[in-house]
């Protein structure tokens, strides 16, 4: 699971990066507390263009009446994204890409919650595979929403926590968005080992309403 992250990255350089058209409406950054309901910039593609673009974190299901009909799906586990009926068409027709700078984990040392932070050890952005949904309420209402798609730890990870985001590299992008034809379920892997670093943070990140850059701040353990 994946329930927290952070963005630093301007407007325009994730555009620049993603060569994506951006929205006039992205979620403001930097941002050190992204959480579950929260907006988030994701990227989708039509094939001919890709766009940048503001999405609820928590996927909504056609089905759901209302945001908060059913289960809060923000992450979606890459085992089972294919036949779980809340994913499956996604998974074959809506993927996207989420920018971010890092994500947060925890261990537990008796009661306590200990805070990791976790990056790229190359210090480049890190883009998480995501599947999104076009949801329409009452009245017309219509959201764009999405899920971050999880893959068993492996290595040092897996010592944090059994599950991870699934990262991927500049090259993988063109297929998971579906410009490259078919195959994407092959991108859906950790990093090799060595790939991901990690530091201890403030346990002030515990809070969903903490903010600021002191959050990712490394502390002593």
């Amino acid at each position: 699971m994946c329930g927290r992250f952070a963005i630093t990255l301007p407007d325009d350089a994730m555009a620049q990066m993603f060569d994506a058209a951006p929205a006039n409406d992205l979620p403001l950054v930097p941002r050190y507390n992204i959480c579950p309901t929260d907006p988030v910039a994701a990227v989708v593609s039509d094939g001919d263009r890709r766009r940048l673009g503001p999405m609820r974190w928590g996927f909504l299901p056609r089905w759901y009446k209302t945001p908060t009909d059913g289960p809060l799906l923000f992450n979606a586990r890459a085992e089972t994204l294919a036949e779980k009926p809340a994913f499956r068409e996604a998974a074959r027709r809506r993927r996207c890409l989420i920018p971010a700078s890092g994500f947060y984990e925890w261990t537990k040392e008796g009661e306590a919650r200990l805070p990791w932070y976790i990056t790229r050890a190359d210090g480049a952005p890190m883009v998480f595979a995501g599947v999104w949904q076009a949801w329409e309420g009452a009245a017309g209402a219509r959201v764009a929403s999405a899920a971050m798609v999880t893959t068993q730890a492996s290595g040092k990870m897996a010592e944090l926590h059994h599950r991870v985001p699934v990262i991927l590299e500049p090259e993988d992008w063109p297929l998971w968005l579906g410009e490259a034809g078919h195959g994407a379920a092959r991108l859906m892997a950790p990093l090799e080992e060595g790939a991901l670093a990690f530091r201890r943070v403030s346990v002030k990140v515990n809070s969903n309403r903490a903010e600021g850059p002191e959050l990712i701040e490394e502390i002593e353990d």
